[in-house]
């Protein structure tokens, strides 16, 4: 029997914190044969991304692992020294992390960092380290390799600073990759061309990967086996189709129900207890009202165009209507102008041409930085991708609810206030205990609330919604989801809602505008425009979602 290229023995991580030991592994085990994808799966805190940074020895100084064994081609890689280790890291094994901005170095050229990772285990000159790091970014099939030689990284997008990444950590050929969240914040089209490359070349080397994510789409398509984890303990491990077609586990089948398909409804993704709960609070709901004939729609934006230092258009001639209570989504890849469009529209930034009309008054010629005395601005109140940096880390999570009140309703402090927020914590289920605290000692799904209860605050007719879910594991996203619909059913609320997630645009929104570089290439009903999209551009993005192929969703009253 061959051995396989690493093991895993009943693997123990603990951390250090002002409140004590905390085990953030129990023991794991698990293996992984030479060439092999690996998946691990499971939500924020699962353990997943702590037992690959066990695995390579990047720990935080607070972690150590306090039992079992990672054997590394038969030989315990816990018990070598720093300097044994270090030969070994990057020659032998190699890791991709999830933010590839945070982990490039930001004041040298990403050729250098190429070139620095090959001599550290490599004896060439330094003219040979170029030309091999050359052949490695033309080998991830970067644009332009010549000239991103000496780009820095915060001038290249997100998909090329991770195939820089990926680069830099196949450098010397090593026999392991992990892949810790590689495709995270990437439209699916990139997102499916980094995870092919990575495919494509884990396949050539012969290099075993384990991909650590919380997409179980993503897992399904790439990876030959995949592990589940909960609270630090493996609780299931199958093939793709076995494990997501026939999750045997509680919390395998929590995940696989709240991950988005292109038949999922919003009530799909929940256990049958929300689910109950939640189809009771839409039928207590009003039926929305048809506006009476002459009622100027409530957004009404006409050839907007937005230029950059006279360079081509980052938005053109983008036009489009909306009414209260309708839900319309934004979509394309990164660069498609998605988010210009929908912070001109709110007013952050300024049109260079066109007019945005909001329930027939123009607030287009507004200066943005002078929105915010308008009485407009209450009405129109926006969610941001990431709560982390949205949200004042001095200010407690009842400020950061206040803080619109405060500014554009007038209120004061006092019982009055504090009410109001109250109201709005208990609304999108923010638990009122929490509101003494501050963004660093909440969870990401509980930021995301205190971001949704701020926006709300005002009591806004349209809300923008720059993401909202995509940094979410899907049980938070999924619940997330069936609040903002609720809200909007609750308040005849308008919802502007910008992603790249698009089986949940077609689950969140009537209407759906498709732009790239820029400009409209395709709109309609979601569910049409899904179904059968009409233009290539479209059918592409559609394409490259990953989804768990012929997968029927399980209750667990079915199980």
């Amino acid at each position: 029997m061959t051995e396989s290229l690493l093991r895993i023995e009943d693997l123990h991580v603990t951390f250090s914190t002002r409140r004590g030991l905390v085990e953030a592994v129990r023991g794991v085990t698990l293996s992984l044969d030479e060439g092999e994808m690996l998946g691990l799966v499971g939500e924020s805190g699962s353990g997943k991304s702590v037992t690959g940074f066990a695995t390579t020895r990047l720990l935080d100084p607070a972690g150590r692992v306090t039992a079992g064994r990672i054997l590394f081609r038969g030989q315990d890689i816990t018990k070598i020294s720093d300097g044994d280790f270090r030969v070994l890291h990057g020659a032998d094994m190699s890791m991709i992390f999830q933010n590839p901005r945070a982990a490039l170095n930001p004041i040298r050229a990403v050729g250098l960092q190429i070139a620095d990772a090959i001599l550290s285990h490599k004896r060439m000159s330094k003219q040979q380290a170029a030309d091999e790091a050359l052949k490695l970014l033309q080998a991830v099939q970067i644009r332009d390799p010549e000239k991103r030689m000496s780009a820095y990284p915060h001038e290249l997008s997100g998909g090329m600073c991770q195939r820089v990444m990926i680069a830099i950590a196949i450098s010397c050929n090593p026999k392991l990759l992990i892949a810790d969240e590689p495709t995270t914040g990437l439209d699916v089209t990139t997102q499916k061309v980094v995870m092919d490359l990575l495919a494509s070349i884990a396949a050539e080397r012969g290099m075993a990967t384990i991909l650590i994510t919380h997409d179980l789409g993503l897992a399904a398509r790439y990876c030959r086996r995949v592990v589940v984890m909960e609270q630090g303990r493996l609780v299931e491990e199958a093939a793709p189709l076995t494990l997501f077609h026939n999750p045997q586990h509680a919390y395998t089948r929590r995940l696989v129900a709240a991950s988005p398909t292109a038949t999922s409804r919003i009530e799909d993704l929940v256990t049958d207890e929300e689910r109950a709960a939640y189809l009771v609070t839409l039928a207590a709901c009003k039926p929305q009202q048809a506006p009476a004939p002459g009622t100027p729609p409530l957004l009404d934006v006409k050839n907007l165009a937005k230029r950059y230092d006279q360079g081509a258009p980052a938005v053109a001639d983008f036009s489009m209507t909306m009414a209260a209570g309708e839900s319309v989504g934004l979509v394309g890849e990164s660069g498609s102008g998605k988010t210009t469009t929908s912070r001109m529209i709110c007013r952050l930034i300024d049109p260079s041409e066109g007019q945005i009309l909001f329930d027939g008054e123009s607030i287009g010629h507004l200066a943005a930085r002078d929105f915010h005395r308008s009485p407009v601005r209450r009405d129109i109140q926006i969610v941001f991708q990431d709560p982390n940096d949205s949200l004042n880390p001095r200010f407690t999570a009842f400020d950061c609810i206040a803080h619109p009140l405060l500014r554009l309703v007038g209120m004061r402090r006092g019982d009055a206030l504090r009410q109001r927020v109250e109201e709005c914590a208990d609304r999108v289920g923010l638990p009122l205990e929490l509101l003494p605290r501050f963004p660093h000692q909440l969870s990401g799904g509980q930021k995301a609330r205190v971001g949704i209860a701020r926006a709300i605050a005002c009591r806004p007719r349209l809300l923008v919604l720059d993401e909202p879910t995509a940094a979410l594991d899907v049980s938070v996203q999924a619940v997330v989801l069936q609040l903002l619909d609720r809200l909007r059913r609750e308040d005849n609320l308008s919802l502007l809602f910008v992603s790249h997630d698009l089986n949940v645009v077609r689950m969140m929104c009537d209407h759906t505008i498709v732009l790239r570089d820029g400009r409209i290439v395709e709109q309609g009903e979601s569910r049409a425009l899904f179904g059968n999209p009409k233009t290539d551009y479209t059918r592409e993005l559609v394409d490259a979602v990953p989804h768990i192929a012929g997968r029927r969703l399980r209750r667990s009253s079915d199980v």
